[in-house]
């Protein structure tokens, strides 16, 4: 990544992206609504490769000033490495927490050494949402707040958009086989979804579970009790919670970066299978600072990353509390001070890596 990159009208697309990507990631699961609500039964989503590469091995060779200053800051975040981590209590049999990604990609389903054990061991499971084991009741309780996915009030997303906008977001979708005419009220971060996801995610969503949802279903099937720590309904909250402004923003430049698009989930994915979790955010503010405005971003970690946090950590620590426990959630929740790993610490609970 040289110095003419960092100059490059892309980059300065890059640039106020960074974190509605990380927005997106924390609530990913979300992005397999769209196949509830019907999206990919009209899009061509033609299986095909994945082509993204690592941009930290570009960073790393071609920028290595902006690398270490990367690293410098992963370094300073609390539990910024592992997915995998063992939790105790005295006289309470040990359970376990797993980081995930909600993607498809074969490496990712692919769960590190230990893991298929102690989740077949485990009595309890807890992911983000159970409403995930049902489709057809987790539409239904979506479409009874209708305002957190569709606009109200008579907006469209013609109405909302530039003209010089609307035709990029047009050409996009149609690029996904789908018409601006049957997502014109959605709200934009839906739209976002299925824009930013690389064509080969997209197609495999179609055919395959994302790593929570598949242990969801396959301990339902088991007869063990799947729990939830969050409704689908408060996660839409937290997105509908940032301004219509950025998503539309975001939805607009994330087309144009076309097949950078890929380069940006491949890089987060090779982060996730090294465990270098901690890395994701300094990355990203090196490949696509946001102005410098860390008031903006301190106000978008307050309503995503850390309310959340604390939520699950609340909601998860008696769950926890009898034992035997699988818990898998998003990779991303886990590091930082008010990451689950430092919150499950402060109920009382010791964390250690198992991986």
């Amino acid at each position: 990544m040289n110095s003419s990159f960092l100059e490059s009208p892309l980059f300065e697309r890059l640039q106020g992206f960074a974190l509605w990507l990380l927005a997106l990631l924390h609530v990913a699961a979300l992005a397999s609504l769209i196949l509830i609500l019907g999206m990919l039964s009209s899009a061509d989503a033609q299986e095909e490769a994945c082509n993204g590469v690592n941009l930290v091995d570009e960073m790393r060779s071609e920028n290595p000033d902006a690398y270490a200053k990367a690293l410098a800051e992963a370094e300073t975040v609390p539990n910024a490495k592992g997915i995998f981590w063992r939790i105790e209590k005295p006289g309470v049999a040990t359970s376990y927490l797993l980081g995930t990604m909600h993607v498809t990609d074969p490496r990712v389903l692919k769960m590190p050494p230990g893991a298929d054990k102690a989740l077949a061991d485990a009595k309890t499971i807890i992911i983000e949402s159970n409403e995930i084991l049902d489709d057809k009741k987790a539409m239904a309780g979506i479409l009874a707040k209708p305002e957190l996915t569709m606009l109200t009030n008579g907006n469209t997303i013609e109405k909302l958009m530039k003209p010089d906008d609307l035709a990029v977001l047009e050409e996009g979708l149609k690029k996904r086989g789908v018409p601006l005419a049957t997502v014109s009220r959605m709200q934009p971060w839906m739209l976002m979804s299925l824009v930013s996801l690389p064509a080969c995610e997209l197609a495999r969503k179609g055919n395959t579970a994302f790593l929570d949802k598949r242990i969801a279903l396959d301990a339902a099937a088991e007869g063990k009790p799947v729990k939830g720590l969050e409704t689908l309904a408060e996660q839409l909250t937290a997105m509908a919670s940032i301004p219509t402004e950025m998503h539309l923003k975001s939805l607009v430049e994330t087309i144009k970066l076309g097949p950078k698009m890929d380069d940006v989930f491949e890089t987060m994915t090779q982060l996730y299978l090294t465990g270098e979790i901690g890395f994701t955010m300094p990355f990203l503010k090196q490949v696509a600072p946001d102005g410098g405005d860390n008031a903006g971003y301190a106000e978008f970690e307050e309503l995503i990353v850390t309310k959340r946090n604390h939520l699950m950590a609340e909601r998860a620590a008696p769950i926890l509390g009898e034992g035997n426990v699988f818990m898998a959630v998003g990779a991303l929740h886990l590091p930082g001070k008010d990451g689950l790993v430092e919150l499950l610490r402060k109920q009382g609970f010791t964390l250690s890596k198992a991986d």
